[in-house]
This record gives C-alpha cells, sequence and structure tokens, in this order.
C-alpha cells in the first residue's frame, strides 16, 4: 500500500471560498490525501456564469477583434475575491497572473491555451491556501503531434515527479504538446487529469469530489427517491454512462481501470455520505439476481429491413455498414434475425441522410421491405448481477406489460450485464419506471 489518495474537486466543489473552505477541511482530514486536482471555479448560483466559459468568450472576442475587457473583469474579480477571502493575497501575486493571460489572448492565444487558465489560476490558488506545491499540468501531461495523449511518456513523468514530492495541487483539463503549446482534454477535462495522476502516482484511490453523493439507480427527474448505488463495477458504469448516466465521463474511467485503482464518487457538501464507489471488474460483489442501474435515451431512429434467407447471404451486413460510413453515420445497435436486420441510429446522425440511405439499402442490398420507425427510444437494465439469473428478463417483459408499454426491439449483450428494449418515445418514462419498480417495488414516480 502506498497511501496514496488523488483527489478531484469539481468547479462547484470550488466555485467561493466557502466552497474552498469546505475542501480543506476534507484534505485535510485525511493524511492519504496528497495530490489534489482542481477544476475551474463553477456556478455560484442559478444565474452565475462558469469561469471556463466566459474565457472561451474572451476568446471568441479576441478573434472577432471585439474588446473583452468587461467579460475578462468578471473574471479577474472572481480570482481576486477568491484569494483576498482566502486571505492569501500576500502569498500569491494573483493580479500579475492575470493581467500577464489577458495580455496573451489579446495577443492571439489559442482556445485550449484560453480555457485552461481557469484550471491554472484555480490551482495556483488552492495550491497558496493548503499550503501544497504547485505543479503546472504542462510538466506531467504530454499529448503527441497528433492530440493524443502520450501515455507511457505521461505516466514515466508523473511517476518520477511524484515520487520526490510529498503533497501537490495539479490543474485539471490540460496539458502539452510536443512543441509546449497547451492542448486540452476534448471531454471529460479534469475528471479524465485526476485518473492519469491516480495511475501515475500508483494512488490506492482516486476520489471524485462533486456535488452529487454518487450515483443513483435511476434518473431522480423520472423517478422519486431511487435507490442509492454503493458500488458498481467499470463495466457497468461504462455501459450506464453510455446510455446517458452522467456523473462521471467514461472516459476518465479507463486510466485507472487499467491499474484497478477504485474511484469513490463524493459529495462535497455532504462529505458524510458514503457516495459510490467504483471497482475492478473482477470484485467479488455478491449481487445475485440483482439489477444495479436504469438509463437510457431517446431520440432513435429504426430502419427495419426484412429480406429472405438474409442470415445465409454473404456479405449483406457488411454492405449495409459500409453505406452507413458512406453517408458519415455511426450505428447504434443492430438487432437481427433469420429474415431481418434492424438498424438502430440516433436522429441526430441521420439529419437529411435518411432518404439517401434508405436509396443506397434498396439499390445495393435488394431487400423484400424496409420500413422506418422514428420516435424510438432505448432502455438500458444493467447490473452484474444479472448474470446466469433465470427470469430477470422475464420479469422486465412482464413489468413492461402491466405498464401497457409495447416493447419494439430487445438486445442483450454476450456480456449479459445488459438488457437493451426499445420502446416509443412517448413511453420512455412509463418504462423506466415499470422497471425500476420491478426490482425495487414499490416507489413513487413523478
Amino acid at each position: 500500500m502506498n497511501n496514496i489518495i488523488v483527489s478531484k474537486f469539481g468547479g462547484s466543489s470550488l466555485a467561493d471560498s466557502t466552497q474552498f473552505g469546505k475542501v480543506k477541511k476534507i484534505i485535510q482530514s485525511d493524511k492519504r490525501r496528497k495530490y489534489i486536482v482542481p477544476s475551474a471555479p463553477g456556478k455560484r448560483f442559478g444565474t452565475d456564469y462558469k469561469i471556463t466559459d466566459l474565457l472561451y468568450l474572451c476568446h471568441g472576442h479576441a478573434e472577432q477583434g471585439i474588446p473583452f475587457d468587461d467579460v475578462y473583469k468578471v473574471i479577474s474579480n472572481r480570482y481576486m475575491d477568491l484569494a483576498k477571502d482566502l486571505e492569501i493575497i500576500q502569498k500569491l501575486d494573483i493580479e500579475t497572473y492575470l493581467i500577464a493571460i489577458k495580455e496573451k489572448i489579446a495577443s492571439g492565444a489559442s482556445s485550449d491555451y484560453t480555457a485552461s487558465r481557469g484550471e491554472f489560476l484555480n490551482g495556483l490558488i488552492l495550491s497558496a491556501y493548503l499550503d501544497y506545491e504547485f505543479i503546472d499540468a504542462t510538466e506531467l501531461i504530454y499529448f503527441n503531434r497528433s492530440g493524443n495523449l502520450d501515455t507511457e511518456k505521461t505516466q514515466g513523468v508523473i511517476h518520477e515527479r511524484l515520487s520526490r514530492t510529498e503533497k501537490a495541487v495539479i490543474p485539471g483539463f490540460y496539458g502539452s504538446l510536443p512543441n509546449g503549446n497547451i492542448k486540452t482534454f476534448s471531454r471529460g477535462g479534469s475528471d479524465i487529469t485526476g485518473a492519469i495522476i491516480a495511475r501515475g502516482a500508483y494512488a490506492d484511490l482516486y476520489e471524485n469530489w462533486t456535488d452529487v453523493s454518487g450515483f443513483l439507480m435511476a434518473d431522480p427527474k423520472i423517478v422519486n427517491n431511487p435507490k442509492h448505488i454503493d458500488k458498481i463495477t467499470y463495466r457497468e458504469l461504462r455501459e450506464l454512462s453510455y446510455m446517458g448516466a452522467t456523473v462521471l465521463h467514461e472516459d476518465s474511467i479507463f486510466p485507472v481501470k487499467r491499474s484497478g485503482i477504485p474511484i469513490h464518487i463524493k459529495n462535497t457538501n455532504r462529505p458524510q455520505d458514503e457516495g459510490t464507489v467504483i471497482l475492478s471488474d473482477f470484485e467479488a460483489l455478491n449481487n445475485t439476481g440483482t439489477i444495479t442501474g436504469i438509463a437510457g435515451r431517446k431520440d432513435f431512429t429504426v430502419i427495419a429491413i426484412e429480406k429472405t434467407l438474409v442470415n445465409a447471404e454473404l456479405g449483406f451486413g457488411r454492405k449495409l455498414l459500409s453505406i452507413l460510413e458512406s453517408n458519415g453515420v455511426s450505428l447504434e445497435n443492430m438487432p437481427s434475425g433469420i429474415d431481418a436486420i434492424s438498424l438502430v441510429i440516433a436522429d441526430t446522425q441521420l439529419e437529411n441522410k435518411l432518404d439517401n440511405i434508405i436509396d443506397e439499402i434498396e439499390k445495393q442490398c435488394n431487400p423484400d421491405s424496409i420500413e422506418v420507425y422514428p420516435n424510438m427510444a432505448l432502455v438500458a437494465t444493467v447490473g452484474r448481477g444479472m448474470m446466469k439469473t433465470k427470469g430477470i428478463a422475464a420479469k422486465i417483459f412482464h413489468a413492461l406489460e402491466q405498464k401497457n408499454v409495447n416493447i419494439r426491439m430487445i438486445n442483450q449483450g454476450s456480456s449479459e450485464i445488459n438488457i437493451i428494449i426499445g420502446v416509443e418515445t412517448d413511453d420512455f418514462e412509463k418504462a423506466v419506471i415499470a422497471i425500476y419498480e420491478a426490482f425495487e417495488n414499490p416507489v413513487e414516480a413523478k
């Protein structure tokens, strides 16, 4: 055991000086919290602005030759107020940094550089407040010339640097290209940085502090008081994240998954809550006969293709996939039968392309019939407890029948931890509620 915890704090956790105080108390409550990864300040109230959004606005103005003084003044005031409220103004000359950054944006700095300054400045303030060393992410996180993470170099540098650093604050969201320019992560931001640092530090635990107490079994906008998920595997999380669960971006899972480092989702405002622990897929968790969560997405179209003995026709599936590829369309799902194949495609992929795809299928595949079913939704029931458990699918189908929900599509992956059903968009919420009630009965639904 290395007795190392890497803790990432999101924008809501560091939105103002009161939140900084909560973060400091959390960090000091466990001496194993050695490496801290902050996001840029988030909203303090509903009509407030996220610092990163304001920085992007500054960059947009600068590109068009429009003055951005007023917008940047809002940013400057946020950081100056933080430094004053936290009484670190004597330790950290934050104003000098703010002036230099403004000049660089005005001189044509890149969008990535501009956006990354939110985390950079917040990291400086947090390190001064905690009396931790500040390490710029450009010294640890490296991208190659193609803009992809250079994993081998990054991990080696992190391990070497942190092995001789007792405590440090490392800003999230960005790193450096071979030419030294700033490069930001396209998705997942500081969550990914935290996971990379945890892996490089050989941490025992990666904490992700946010404004929610972990994962829930279902969307609370659909189900009232859904049950809290105590433990979940990486595989289950990926399935749920893909289908719409958004507490933690799925890209941030991979760095720690490789090393088997658990992730603990915690609430900065309620640190006493247990949160959700994300564990290796190989952890022995006894959940036989249960599900872990339900998630789903709306706005799909199904193209149903029928042709006699399609299963015996060589290359039929390849033709369909090449047609989608030539139209720049990705496939969500492809359930099939002896004489039929269905293509499940997100509506956002099909804009102004559906008619052309249908024409090409008719010409190249010569099907007996093609039917298009719009307004479809997918609902995924996920859980390691479903594996080799009899009656799970029957329970789901019976629950939907009781709620008068018509199932338009069924698909179960070979992993046996996920059953996906397709329903009419209007039945989406009803389907989620029905499945939840079947396994966590009774529950009051919205």
